[in-house]
């Protein structure tokens, strides 16, 4: 494995993307966050991360929707946003190649709010929406939306959410940017979370529908685990990159064959796991001769049918 041949496999991953529209979609999201790969051994790239209390590795993984489009390492003891910058304009260029007039939008976690990132996206003209740590100036904005939260729990006894939008600006921003802050007040607890974007919308519109969303991408990584995403256990990094990738295909191949293959069928909400058991890790008996290999499948194999469709719609995809 080499670098050269871990960017052909995303140009794949990418090519695949851009042909699953059958037109030019008018919007996409890019999902960008990082997740922990526990190392086993002593691989190269070896680093201890505080956070997550052992040694690892902290790929980049960049979703649209259920669509994979880069699963890069990184080593663990670096900023969490490294490289994120480069891969987001690699991307935008790419799609606008592809479709001239789509909208983008860069979307992340608070790992992910850094200024170059930010100004970058304003200046090519792309949207944001991205969380933001807390500080004591913020929380101080939103002080007496959580005090009018607290009333009213009071009162109810009932969940409350208050949200509010104010200009903020950060001591290392250039400029005042639209941050969007929740205040909420629970049986169990009181607390704020702020966001920043240049999108237009309510602030609980854009809070509970536009950034909220990304927790679905949180599946996605999961599932990817649910194909040895973790099993890094090469000691050469590149190695270990190109096992990442492997299960990264995997993933946009079991991806393909639910949202078209098994689509109306009990599979098609099935994790990928589930899948993988069911439909491929079927036992068999092989019998080679000199000019054909045979297998032999258990007559009582429930999916029979749906198998030996499955392979047709291999075969001719």
């Amino acid at each position: 494995m080499t670098r050269s041949a871990g960017v052909h496999i995303h140009q794949e991953l990418l090519r695949i993307f851009v042909e699953s529209f059958s037109i030019p979609p008018k919007k996409v999201i890019l999902d960008f966050d990082a997740t922990d790969i526990p190392i086993p051994g002593n691989q190269e790239g070896k680093a201890y991360h505080g956070y997550y209390n052992h040694d690892c590795f902290l790929p980049l993984h960049v979703f649209c929707g259920d669509h994979l489009l880069v699963s890069y390492l990184r080593k663990s003891n670096e900023d969490a946003a490294k490289h994120a910058w480069a891969i987001l304009a690699i991307l935008v260029k790419y799609l606008k190649s592809k479709w001239p007039k789509v909208q983008i939008i860069f979307r992340g976690d608070g790992s992910f709010c850094r200024q170059n990132m930010l100004n970058w996206c304003d200046r090519h003209k792309v949207g944001y929406i991205v969380g933001l740590a807390c500080n004591s100036r913020l929380q101080k904005a939103l002080h007496y939306y959580l005090e009018m939260a607290k009333i009213t729990y009071q009162e109810t006894q009932q969940k409350q959410q208050i949200f509010a939008q104010f200009a903020y600006r950060a001591y290392s921003w250039k400029y005042p940017r639209k941050v969007i802050g929740k205040a909420e007040v629970t049986s169990k607890r009181a607390n704020t979370r702020t966001i920043v974007t240049n999108l237009e919308g309510t602030p609980q519109e854009l809070y509970k529908k536009q950034y909220c969303s990304r927790g679905n991408m949180e599946n996605y990584i999961k599932e990817q685990l649910l194909l040895f995403s973790d099993r890094t256990s090469c000691h050469k990094w590149w190695s270990n990159q190109l096992r990442l990738l492997l299960s990264s295909l995997a993933y946009v191949l079991m991806e393909h064959l639910r949202s078209s293959f098994l689509k109306g069928t009990e599979f098609a909400q099935s994790q990928v796991n589930t899948i993988r058991l069911k439909l491929f890790k079927i036992g068999a008996v092989i019998i080679k001769h000199t000019r054909k290999i045979m297998f032999f499948f258990s007559s009582h194999y429930p999916y029979q049918d749906l198998f030996i469709r499955l392979v047709a719609f291999m075969n001719t995809s």
